[in-house]
Formats: structure tokens, C-alpha cells, sequence
């Protein structure tokens, strides 16, 4: 059974039973603080579980996109070396919200694995929850008692609380759950090893399918236990598993979700796979990540140095260092997967084939970049490797390179190993530890329980029409990190604060009660459908009505700048053509900043365009045309554009200004004309295929221009009050580069001259013509010197230094002919005789150049260099 039809079986059968069928959610998470990304089934489903949401309907099913790179859920240093584990997985799964329960759950599991897919009931076993002292919590007899009805009682096997308590994380909703193991084994070795003695035992083919997770208890603070008012189902069947058992493989890569890319990666490297253990790996990891980047990409979150952008960069990297190591790929190729991934899995994920060319921009450029630091990497692990005079490498300097240059510590390992020389693993590791001590620290928090005032589980919003509004508190909790220390978040019944989201910030303003007492709201973010406001103390009458006042003058500066944004698409398209589509967005009161797809730098011209073409819209006073509660395929056929890599609802709001429709939760000004003007203030690349627009509306224009003028007239009395300004700096630009050039003239003849004195200064030390001497040039002069005089010699020895702004500079030169017979270094030297001048440096063996701070060190340094030639 081909894969497609596995996965459209799945969500056909639960559609009969009264499921509606929901898409997957983007993995990259917009409003969960807990989580970088998606990385079980019932992530994207939270705020149904915390009952801060109704679902539309309380049977639910999908396939729904996960990652497990970091945190609890983790299996990336896993992947490749087994069959089963993946960064990226589908998880097929069913739902309930306090409809039904065990018994549903339980039944239809059974009728669609062992009637539907037809898989042998002899080869499953199941396993229960056998209770938990520690918790109080009793052996899960219902779910045994069910499982009797279907399957033998010697299958029904006894878990604990780390294989059979789900829970979502340290603190939320958790309960017990009921496993499905598969024993895809041979009959020989089943008669062996009995397969429920291997059942979680991380054997590759007796493994877990489907987890039903009975969702009826809450984890507190404290860590104790509460039982929810409302009982849920959450399931989730790892899709690729359920293919290898259906398709009748030992291994998820034999599958036809994997098989596909595997045979473009064995045509692009040519090597086969199933031949050699290490080059298998490699090809698993590879065609496992390509899949977990292109998924990221197309879910807007692009390669970086920092959060969710840093994980997608770590998986790419791991790929191309495998690439790189095992398969001898020096240049990019993963790239080139994206067609096959996007063609295989397109129709069930249409957004991997309307971002392909995206996807494949970015992948070969983060390729390129790596592959450029791997060689960076060699030179500056070769330095170690000279500098090291015993055969262990030091665990800190592995590290370093590790830590500042992304150098992957098993390929240090792997070249140390072949050049002779072991590793500090001990170092490195306790370095390593020091790292994470040190991250751990600084991000690490303690969130109390909620403190509930009043039940009041309805929360309305009413910023867009209010600014100002008398609430209650109907919950608080404080929340303590390194960063913030102690912070208060606080829930009210109706709020007219603006929560963080679609790139906009959340409002800042301040609670006042009866007394004139004020407390100041320093953020308003939004966390699983509930908006929390941020204070750094809570009010001293908690039980009172406040007045709750939006900072107004923030607001209307990022209401211009918000609106700014979809007038600069509607202009961006319209300029360059309707292949931009947005990628990302900040819209802070100072400044907005807008990411696009484009392949390339905007001109001048362009530039000038789109600003006009935004500033025609302002001056054309446009109305604010807003329906909040519009059905998405309505929106959609008004010509409303969505964003890829956002959750929308089955309604959505929909806000126009003349020819620009956009979905969008996000505040905005009444009017275009209340924007005044709009500038752009830089543009730039952020990866490839993605440009950067950072531009300012309003009063920070304003501010801009009265800037702009003051240095003008600055630049205007420097130049002696020019009538042409412009012409007057050409002028002296012109002047300085004659200038220049007369003085490289000069530096070049008296190079000449002191090439000579050099020359007739060299003496014989033990065969070879040795010189070290302080001279009056710059670091070319010096080089040039060098080289001449080298030309003329097979056996120089020169060492030069020289100072320059009271800095110090020491060049080395060597003979080839030297290098290669006496085994020296010009490198080697440098580094040495840098510590005299409290500096460093390096270069090639023939020449080479150390910079440092102490110019009076030149001297020592020229005095100790006789030394390597003794």
C-alpha cells in the first residue's frame, strides 16, 4: 500500500466516524513560549486542551508535521544511526474534547489497524499505564478491561510512568496512555525472543505505532495532581512506521516516503546504498533532514544564529558535514533533493511545491556557507595540530573551534584521528557542560500556578475600538527568570491591550484602581488563545475594577507602521512582480521592518518606486474597510492575500485599504492620511531569495529629515559653505585619491632603497641568509620588500617588524627551498615571536604576519628569531 493511500485511509476512516479533517498546523509555533516548534500532534491543539478555546467540533483528526530536535522531545543525535527515528515526522492522529473516551478511542484503533490495514493481530502488542506510587495514581483497569475485548491478555503488558504517563510538559494537562507495538521480526527470530520481552526496548523492529494518551489529569506547579472537568483523547501514530509495517519493509528508509530521495542521493554521489554502514548513515541523515529544512523553510522559518533558526541551521549542517564526510560531496547537492521531497510529498503539503524555488535558494546558499566554514575550519584545525607539541589535542581548543567557527566536533575527531593525533573528548565535553550551564542559567524560569480570582473562562478583546476600559483580574501567576527576575502575568476579563502576533508588538499602559493606585503594563503577549499582560508588581486590590489605559501614542505609531507594511506589499508586488510574497514582519512604534521573496537587490529606481507608490496611497486618504468575522474561502475569493507559515481559523478578519486586502489580526489606523509619509531606510539580504525592508512612518520621518538636514549643513560648513556641495566633496574625493597615489609612489621607491641596505646586511648562519631587522614601511611595503629580496635567494631567513600607530607588526619570510629541508615555519615563527609583542597571527609556511599591542616588544622579537635558525 503506497504511502498516499495509507495516509488518506487514515483520515477517511476517522471522517466516518464523525471527525472533521483538519490541515497541519505550520510547525514553527507563534503563541506557545514552551515550544520552539511543533513537536507532537496535540501541540497545535493546546488551547482546546487548557479549555481556553472551543473547538468548532469535539472529533477531530489529521496528519499533522512535527520536529524533535531539542528540549525533552529530542531525537537528532538518534537519527540515521537506527531505522526509525526522524527530525521530521508526520504523526497521524484522532481527537476527542470531552466527547468520547477509552473505550472509543481503544475500539476504533484496533478496527482500523487489524480490519482496515489488515495488520495481523499476532504481531501487536499493547500496553496499559500500572500506576504510579509517587503520584497516588492507581493501575489503569479501564484501559485494560477495554483492550480484553480485542486483544489476548498475555499481548496487554504492564507500563510505567516514563513509557505510559503522557504528559505535555512540566506543568499542563497530562494523563495515562495505551501503547501499540508492532513485531515485524522473522518467524526465526520471534521463536527465539519472545516479542513482549522486547516491547520498548528500542529494538528496530518491534517498535511503537500508536500512542493513545487518555488526557483527564493536570500537573501544577507543585507537581501534584488535578483531575480536568473535562476527560480528552489524544493519539498519535507515527506515519512513517505505520508504512514500513504496511509495506511490508525492516526499516523506515525502505518505505516509499524515503526511497525516492535516497535514489537521488546514490545518483548524485555515486555511491550505493546498503553497502557500507558508514555511507548508509550518511544517506539517512541526509534524506531524513532534507526534509525537516524544506518543511521549516516552506513554514516561513529561515537558517540563523539564533532560536528556531539555529535548530533549522544545526540540521542542514549536520547533513552536509555527513555529505562532506562519508560521501565526499565538497559542494552543495541537498539543494537539488527539494524537487523529488516536493514532487513525492507535494500533494499532501502543497506548500513544499509553491516555495520550492525558495526552499532551494536558501538550502544552497546555507551549503555554500558551510562549506566555507569547513574550510576555514581545516586551516585553523591544521594550526592547532602545529601548535600542539604533544599527540592529544586540547578539549578547550576543540571547543573553540567548535564553539566560534560551527567546526562539527566528530569531524575534528575523525581528522585528528587520521593525522595521528587523539582528542581531549574529556575537555571538550566538560567544556561543553560549562556552555550549557551557562544557557541553562540565563534562560532558566519558574512559572507558578495560576491564581484564579473569578471563573470567567470567556476573554474579549476589544482594543480595536478602545483604548481604554474597566476590567477585573481574573487570574495571575509570577513568572521568575535570570533575565526579567520577577514578573507578574495577569489575565483580564476583557482587555483592550493589544497581544504580540503577526509580527506587531503587544501594547504597553498601566492599571489604575479607585485609590489612584497605578500599575504599569510593561507587555501584552498571547499564550494558548489567552492574552496575558506583563507587570513587574501586581495591584494592591486585586478583587477591584481597574481602569485599563493602552499607551495611545505607542499604539498610533505602530498602527502607522502596521498599515505601512500591507501598503508596502501591495507596492512591492506591484513593482517588482506578484512572485514577492511576504516572509516575515516586525512593526514596532519606531520603525517597521518587512522580509520578502525576491531574487535580487532592489535598484535605485525601484526603491524610488515603491516609496512613491506607498506615499501616493497615504496621500490618497484611504478608508479603513475591516470585517472581523469573515469565512476563509470568502476572504480568500475577495482577493485577501494569507500568509504562508500562519494558523488561520475557519473565519478570519480581513482588513482593506483601496486594492490592499490582507488577513490579518493586527491594529491600524483609520485612515492611510494619519501615516503622513512613509521612508525607506535601508534594504538588504537575509538569505537567499529573501530581501529586507526596514522603512519609518510619521514622526520618526519627521525626525529623520530634521536629521538628515542638520547634517547637511554640517557637511555644508565644513566645505566652506559650498554653493555646490555635492560638486565640492566630488572635488576633494578626487583630490585624496591623487593624493594617494603619490604617496604610494613615494612608498614604493623608498621600499626600493631600503631593499637594498636590506640586502647588504643579510649574514650566514649555518648556510642560510638570515636577517632581522625594524623598518620604517607599511605591511604591503614590507611584503613587497620580502619578495623581491626572496626572488633573489633560495636560502633567506627575514624577519621584518615594524610600527604602525603605535601598534606592532612582524612579517616572516622563508625560503621554499628552507621550508621544505630544515622543516621550518614562517607560521610557526610568528605565533611564537608574537607573544613578544602580545599579539598573534599566522599565514603560510613561506610567509606569514603576526599584529599585537606592544610596539616595544619589536626588539625582543627580533633578537629571539635567530634562534630557529641555530
Amino acid at each position: 500500500m503506497k504511502s498516499q493511500e495509507i495516509r488518506s485511509k487514515f483520515l477517511s476512516f476517522f471522517e466516518d466516524k464523525k471527525h472533521s479533517i483538519v490541515p497541519s498546523a505550520p510547525m514553527v509555533l507563534k503563541d506557545d513560549p514552551t515550544l520552539m516548534f511543533v513537536n507532537s500532534g496535540m501541540a497545535p491543539f493546546k488551547e482546546f486542551f487548557l479549555g481556553n478555546a472551543e473547538p468548532k467540533n469535539n472529533r477531530l483528526a489529521d496528519t499533522q508535521k512535527c520536529l524533535r530536535v531539542s528540549g525533552k522531545h529530542n531525537d537528532l543525535e538518534e537519527v540515521g544511526y537506527d531505522t526509525y527515528h526522524h527530525t521530521l515526522f508526520e504523526m497521524l492522529g484522532n481527537w476527542s474534547f470531552g466527547d468520547y473516551f477509552k473505550e472509543e478511542a481503544i475500539a476504533w484503533a484496533w478496527e482500523l489497524l487489524t480490519r482496515v490495514f489488515k495488520i495481523d493481530k499476532n504481531i501487536l502488542y499493547v500496553t496499559v499505564f500500572e500506576g504510579d506510587e509517587g503520584d497516588n495514581l492507581p493501575m489503569d483497569n479501564e484501559a485494560y478491561d477495554f483492550w480484553k475485548k480485542h486483544i489476548s491478555e498475555d499481548r496487554i503488558l504492564k507500563g510505567n510512568k516514563k513509557d505510559n504517563f503522557w504528559e505535555m510538559g512540566d506543568q499542563g494537562p497530562c494523563g495515562p496512555c495505551s501503547e501499540i507495538h508492532v513485531d515485524i521480526r522473522s518467524a526465526e527470530e520471534k521463536a527465539k525472543v519472545d516479542g513482549k520481552d522486547l516491547v520498548n526496548m528500542d529494538h528496530p523492529q518491534v517498535v511503537e505505532i500508536w500512542n493513545l494518551v487518555f488526557m483527564q489529569y493536570n500537573r501544577k506547579a507543585n507537581g501534584s495532581l488535578e483531575s480536568l472537568p473535562n476527560k480528552h483523547i489524544d493519539t498519535g501514530m507515527g506515519f512513517e512506521r505505520l508504512c514500513m509495517v504496511l509495506q511490508g519493509v525492516k526499516s523506515n528508509y525502505d518505505t516509499d516516503v524515503f526511497t525516492p530521495i535516497i535514489r537521488e542521493i546514490e545518483t548524485i554521489s555515486h555511491k550505493d546504498y546498503g553497502k557500507d554502514e558508514k555511507v548508509d548513515i550518511a544517506i539517512r541523515v541526509i534524506s531524513d533532514h532534507v526534509r525537516a529544512v524544506a518543511f521549516s523553510i516552506a513554514d516561513g522559518q529561515l537558517p540563523s544564529n539564533t532560536g528556531a533558526g539555529y535548530v533549522i541551521r544545526r540540521i542542514l549542517r549536520r547533513a552536509v558535514r555527513y555529505g562532506f564526510t562519508f560521501l565526499d560531496k565538497k559542494e552543495p547537492f541537498i539543494y537539488r533533493l527539494v524537487d523529488v521531497l516536493s514532487e513525492k510529498m507535494g500533494k499532501a503539503f502543497p506548500e513544499l511545491k509553491s516555495q520550492k524555488q525558495l526552499i532551494q535558494n536558501v538550502i544552497k546558499e546555507e551549503e555554500n556557507s558551510f562549506l566555507r566554514t569547513l574550510d576555514q575550519g581545516l586551516i585553523l584545525l591544521n594550526r592547532i595540530v602545529d601548535d600542539t607539541k604533544s599527540k592529544t589535542v586540547s578539549g578547550e581548543k576543540a571547543f573553540e573551534l567548535y564553539d566560534t567557527y560551527g567546526f562539527p566536533i566528530d569531524l575534528t575527531s575523525l581528522i585528528l584521528s587520521e593525522k595521528g593525533y587523539k582528542l581531549d573528548e574529556e575537555g571538550f565535553k566538560k567544556e561543553l557542560q560549562k556552555q550549557k550551564e551557562r544557557s541553562r542559567a540565563a534562560s532558566e524560569m519558574s512559572t507558578d500556578d495560576w491564581t484564579v480570582l473569578s471563573e470567567d473562562a470567556e476573554q474579549e478583546f476589544i482594543g480595536y475600538d478602545a483604548l481604554e476600559a474597566n476590567v477585573k483580574i481574573t487570574r495571575y501567576r509570577k513568572v521568575t527568570s535570570k533575565k526579567e527576575g520577577d514578573m507578574y502575568q495577569m489575565v483580564f476579563n476583557l482587555t483592550p491591550f493589544y497581544a504580540e502576533g503577526g509580527g506587531q508588538v503587544g501594547d504597553k499602559g498601566y492599571l489604575e484602581d479607585s485609590h489612584g493606585d497605578v500599575v504599569y503594563i510593561l507587555d501584552t503577549k498571547k499564550e494558548n488563545n489567552v492574552i496575558i499582560h506583563f507587570a513587574k508588581n501586581l495591584p494592591k486590590h486585586l478583587n477591584e475594577t481597574f481602569k485599563a489605559v493602552v499607551d495611545s501614542k505607542q499604539r498610533y505609531r505602530t498602527e502607522c507602521n502596521h498599515t505601512a507594511t500591507h501598503l508596502l506589499h501591495q507596492a512591492l508586488r506591484e513593482v517588482l512582480g506578484t512572485h514577492v510574497e511576504q516572509k516575515g514582519s516586525a512593526v514596532h512604534s519606531k520603525y517597521l521592518r518587512f522580509d520578502f521573496s525576491h531574487f535580487s537587490k532592489l535598484t535605485v529606481d525601484e526603491l524610488r518606486d515603491v516609496e512613491n507608490f506607498v506615499n501616493a496611497r497615504i496621500d490618497g486618504k484611504l478608508p479603513l474597510e475591516e470585517n472581523r468575522n469573515i469565512p476563509m474561502e470568502e476572504a480568500i475569493a475577495q482577493g485577501a492575500m494569507a500568509l504562508f507559515g500562519e494558523k488561520y481559523g475557519d473565519t478570519v478578519r480581513a482588513i482593506r485599504f483601496g486594492q490592499s486586502v490582507e488577513l490579518c489580526g493586527g491594529t491600524h489606523v483609520k485612515n492611510t492620511s494619519e501615516i503622513w509619509h512613509f521612508k525607506i531606510v535601508s534594504e538588504g539580504a537575509v538569505a537567499a531569495g529573501i530581501r529586507r525592508i526596514e522603512a519609518i512612518t510619521n514622526d520618526a520621518v519627521k525626525d529623520f529629515y530634521h536629521e538628515n538636514n542638520r547634517a547637511y549643513f554640517e557637511m555644508k560648513d565644513l566645505l566652506n559653505n559650498a554653493k555646490e556641495p555635492v560638486k565640492a566633496l566630488q572635488n576633494l574625493q578626487d583630490e585624496n585619491v591623487n593624493l594617494k597615489k603619490q604617496i604610494e609612489a613615494l612608498l614604493k621607491d623608498k621600499a626600493k632603497n631600503i631593499k637594498g641596505d636590506l640586502k647588504s646586511q643579510l649574514t650566514d648562519v649555518n648556510g642560510i641568509q638570515f636577517l632581522a631587522k625594524k623598518v620604517d614601511l607599511d605591511a604591503a611595503g614590507i611584503k613587497d620588500v620580502a619578495f623581491e629580496l626572496g626572488s633573489q635567494f633560495d636560502n633567506l631567513f627575514l624577519l621584518l617588524g615594524a610600527e604602525q600607530n603605535g601598534k606592532a607588526l612582524l612579517s616572516c619570510y622563508i625560503s621554499k627551498e628552507l621550508v621544505e629541508s630544515k622543516e621550518l615555519n614562517a607560521g610557526q615563527v610568528v605565533r611564537e615571536l608574537g607573544k613578544f609583542i602580545q599579539g598573534g597571527g599566522g599565514g603560510q609556511p613561506f610567509f606569514a604576519t603576526a599584529g599585537g599591542k606592544n610596539a616595544g616588544g619589536i626588539e625582543e622579537a627580533l633578537v629571539a628569531a635567530k634562534e630557529f635558525v641555530k
